[in-house]
This record gives structure tokens, sequence and C-alpha cells, in this order.
């Protein structure tokens, strides 16, 4: 029953991309948040692109496989191995946010990636790690296979309890995305994330004049490893985040955003961002860049 509403579904999007007019997730987004812009990287996960039913891609994400913005939970996994990135700038100390500075980014942008499902549809699928080999199954995804790693990672990592401070939510729709949002700070919000000219290209990075600070009470939303768009939303005490003008050593211009952390003390001890900067929880503040497919949002 639910591939059959998934297949008309997906007749239905590719009828209203023909026809020029807005997917329900966006009339849904118009409706609730009439004064705030989409962002372009949620606007790239509403396109109808569906192969099979749905896309079982679960995305390169670039080569974080850490995830660094959700994974701040004490409790360590059975595996304690970290990729750590020998030149890509992720986490700086707060000190090192100035003008001039010079770091290595690449933004990337991954060439595959899965997409939104409509809430009616989302709602009728499970999410639960007492259900994994029913999701697998409804995905065509092998249980040995990477994406079933990483399915049942972003599944655990939305069920893990909230480490102090944070309050979260695994959004599997956007509207379920906006839904959240709107408790925490209604409909007068903004939506940002990255902008770079260049993306998909690791260069130095000098620091412009103009460092912004856009809120100290945002909700920062990563987008998972899934066969389908799910978002880990979550707001953290002691955060700041800011807007970072960049220009790059070839002349190009970019944003980053970035989330500095004044307390870690209830990070997890062998998190990277301790293991690059050779600091320790409760130590000085850390602050990372974000993805280009994470959202930030903020009172507006």
């Amino acid at each position: 029953m639910e591939f059959h509403l998934l297949s008309i579904y997906v007749l239905f999007c590719l009828a209203l991309r023909g026809s020029n007019a807005s997917l329900p997730a966006e009339v849904y987004w118009k409706s609730m948040l009439p004064n705030t812009s989409m962002p372009k990287a949620l606007q790239d996960l509403l396109q109808p692109e569906f192969k099979n039913r749905i896309s079982t891609s679960t995305g390169d994400g670039g080569s974080n496989e850490n995830r660094y913005g959700t994974a701040y939970w004490p409790e360590l996994r059975k595996s304690n191995k970290v990729f750590i990135p020998s030149k890509t700038t992720i986490f700086f100390l707060y000190d090192d946010l100035l003008p001039h500075k010079i770091m290595t980014l690449n933004f990337t942008k991954s060439n595959k990636t899965s997409n939104f499902l409509p809430r009616k549809i989302a709602e009728t699928i499970p999410f639960s790690s007492n259900m994994l080999p029913q999701i697998l199954k409804y995905f065509s995804i092998k249980p040995s296979s990477k994406e079933a790693q990483f399915a049942k990672r972003t599944i655990e990592d939305c069920e893990a309890p909230n480490i102090r401070g944070e309050n979260k939510c695994c959004a599997t729709s956007l509207e379920s995305l906006v839904d959240f949002v709107i408790t925490k700070f209604r409909k007068k919000v903004q939506a940002l994330a990255n902008e770079a000219e260049k993306e998909n290209r690791e260069q130095k990075y000098t620091i412009l004049k103009g460092i912004k600070m856009i809120g100290d009470n945002q909700i920062v939303c990563h987008k998972q490893r899934y066969a389908y768009a799910v978002f880990y939303c979550h707001t953290i005490n002691a955060t700041k985040a800011y807007t970072i003008p960049l220009e790059g050593v070839d002349g190009s211009k970019a944003k980053a955003i970035a989330v500095c952390h004044a307390d870690t003390s209830a990070w997890n001890p062998k998190h990277i961002a301790f293991q690059i900067l050779k600091v320790k929880p409760g130590g000085p503040p850390v602050c990372h860049f974000l993805n280009c497919d994470t959202i930030v949002w903020v009172p507006n």
C-alpha cells in the first residue's frame, strides 16, 4: 500500500513540476513561514527525481564520517575509530575567529542525495531500531551494505538521549522540520545555510572583516545519511552562531556559517574536536563550520 501511494505521489510531483506548480511541501512552507526564504539546500531536496520508487542512496556526505554536528553525547560507541581530515579545517578555537585568519575549507556538495518525502508518506514508514530489518527490506537495502550501516547509525543517533542542555528532533519530512522550528521560534525566523561561489574545491580561504553573530538561541538541522531526507535538528545551550565572510586564494567568495560552543563539558571525551584541537571537555570554546546541507534557524 505504501509503495502504491509513493508511486502515485511521484507521478503527481512530476505533473506539478511540468506545470510549474508548487509541491505540497513548498505550499506548506509558504503557509507556515510566509516571510522566510527557503535555502537552496532545502529546495534541492524537493525535486522529485525518484528511481525505483525512491532513492536508496544515502549520499556521500563529503569526507565527514563523524558528522561532527551531532555526536556530542557522552556514551562511547563500540568502535572509537575516528577519521581526522589532514588539511581541511573543521574545528577551531573561538580565539581563531578573527579577520585575516587563513583556513583550508571545502564547501562540499554531494552529487547523490536523498530527497524529502511528504509527511503523510514518511509517517507510514517505520523509523525505529526495532524495525530496522523491515526498513532495510522496504528500501531494498542489503543488511551488509554501507547504506544499512548509515541507516542504523542515523536511527540510533535520533533515538539517543539528549545531552545536558540539548533539545532535539529528527524530522523525517520538510513539514515536520517546519513544525519543530515553529514550536521553538514561532513563525518569525530566518533559515540560513552556507553560500559559496566554488563548491567541491579544497582551497585556502581568508576570513574577511564583517563576522556577524546571528544568534545565541539557534536551531541547527543536520542532514543525515538515510534513504530519504531526514534532518537531526537540535538546540544546545551556551552556543552562538556566526556568519563568516571568506575569500579563496582564487578570488572566489563564500559566506560560511559556524557554531561556537562555550560549554563542552558534556561531550564525549574522545570527540574528534578534542583530538584535533588538543583540548579537553570543559576547556576553551570550540567552534566548527557546518556542512553545506546544514540549516541554521534564528529568530527574526
